[in-house]
């Protein structure tokens, strides 16, 4: 169904419970968010307060119990089945690589290009193409087991945009990596997602990566998951490492913890 609006994203009064009777979950309640074409959002809330669940819902990948999600004027969810049209611009990253073991790098960053029945050649100046962009140069023939962790994300963020996503959902793709190697691909990150235009919600625990990445952080109260605080960042772009050692960008980590905490 197409759905007039400006929003690029609207997540309108979703809900999701787990269950039913004495063992229902309630996850999500009433969440409701507008995003415009190329806003970074950041979700930034406790541990298991339904931030993924969001995440997979905005996806596609789990279907409310109520609301909706519109993207681009089209409904995700469409009398209980996911539209096809809805998710098509749609991409997500993982924190886990999930990369094909007996692929190559450039092979695994095609993959989506393959599904999609497009020709070799193409699929492969592309693939090629994006390795360049995300550090990976020199390495499109490597075997995933030859990387290490940074790489292989850098190879899964070069799949999520393999596709040109005009949406881009990230669920904690750097969590697990060194301090350095999380900042040199949130730089890279932050770098590819403004020169696309891509609309790009973030899952993470990072207070630090949330304030410094995001135009917006919406903070999330636990459980069920709610929306209790959306907070802009005033923070000029193109924003350098710099920028996390100043007053002004400390003062908002300080803003950002007592709104998780619950003492505005």
């Amino acid at each position: 169904m197409n759905i007039e609006n400006t929003a690029d994203i609207r997540i309108v009064g979703i809900g999701k419970t787990f269950g039913q009777g004495e063992n229902a979950v309630r996850a999500i309640g009433d969440a409701t968010l507008d995003m415009q074409r190329g806003d970074f959002i950041s979700l930034l809330g406790p541990s298991g307060c339904g931030k993924t669940t969001l995440l997979r819902i905005i996806a596609g990948l789990e279907q409310p119990s109520e609301g909706e999600v519109i993207v681009r004027n089209r409904s995700v969810w469409e009398g209980g089945k996911r539209s096809s049209e809805a998710t098509r611009p749609v991409s997500m990253m993982f924190q886990e690589a999930r990369l094909f073991p007996w692929f190559s790098v450039a092979e695994n960053v095609a993959l989506p290009l393959r599904l999609r029945g497009v020709k070799r050649v193409e699929r492969e100046e592309r693939a090629h193409a994006l390795c360049e962009t995300v550090g990976l140069k020199g390495f499109e023939k490597a075997r995933p087991s030859a990387l290490s962790g940074g790489m292989r994300q850098r190879a899964s963020l070069a799949r999520a945009l393999i596709t040109e996503p005009q949406v881009l959902l990230l669920d904690e793709p750097f969590g697990a990596l060194d301090a350095m190697t999380r900042d040199t691909l949130n730089m890279e990150l932050m770098s590819v997602c403004a020169k696309a235009q891509v609309t790009t919600i973030l899952v993470t625990h990072s207070i630090t990566e949330a304030a410094f990445l995001s135009d917006r952080v919406v903070v999330l109260a636990s459980r069920p998951a709610r929306i209790t605080e959306v907070i802009e960042m005033p923070f000029e772009r193109p924003r350098t490492l710099d920028l996390q050692r100043k007053p002004e960008f400390q003062d908002m980590l300080v803003r950002l913890r007592a709104s998780l905490t619950g003492g505005h």
